[in-house]
């Protein structure tokens, strides 16, 4: 199993050079550079909620959702990677109709997840087969945490009987 986090970059600092090396703030805004002398101390402690972005908590939530089908399916998806991406970036088949492919799990006109399958790169190097995970739009239908899991499983679920060619109901009766 392979978790890579698909995420843009965030620019953090005030652009201005740090500490005198030339280089602009440390990406991701967890530190805090003061009047471009370079950074200081953690804008918090390691042991307050807020440490961790929501973008962690995300990759977090997944990893556990697809530790519990890893353990019953792992022999079968060992040639399957997991990737988060904060949006979608394609459009529907039929734009008229919205109508999805199957390795597409969407919530009407807005997908959820794709199953990218393995094929061959730009380079000629095989590439393995990958289910994306679009973070937005699964946070946005989530009021609560317990609500985001139960998505991501189902969600997960729908993904890797997708790649393994079996009902959804194979996958979670497996799980029980």
């Amino acid at each position: 199993m392979r978790i890579d986090g698909l995420r843009r970059s965030r620019s953090g600092g005030s652009g201005r050079p740090t500490g005198g090396t030339g280089t602009p703030g440390r990406q991701g805004g967890r530190r805090r550079d003061r009047r471009g002398r370079g950074l200081r101390a953690p804008l918090l402690p390691p042991q307050v909620p807020a440490w961790r972005s929501r973008s962690d908590e995300f990759d977090a939530v997944v990893l556990d959702a697809f530790g519990e089908i890893d353990v019953r399916w792992h022999d079968e998806l060992a040639g399957l990677d997991i990737a988060v991406d904060e949006i979608p970036r394609m459009l529907p088949r039929d734009p008229d109709t919205i109508q999805w492919p199957d390795e597409v799990t969407a919530d009407g006109a807005v997908p959820l997840a794709r199953l990218i399958p393995a094929g061959v790169d730009v380079h000629g190097q095989p590439t393995r087969a990958r289910v994306v995970l679009f973070r937005r739009p699964l946070e946005s239908r989530a009021r609560r945490d317990i609500e985001l899991v139960e998505l991501i499983h189902e969600v997960l679920v729908q993904q890797v009987a997708t790649y393994l060619g079996v009902d959804e109901d194979t996958i979670d009766r497996g799980l029980d």
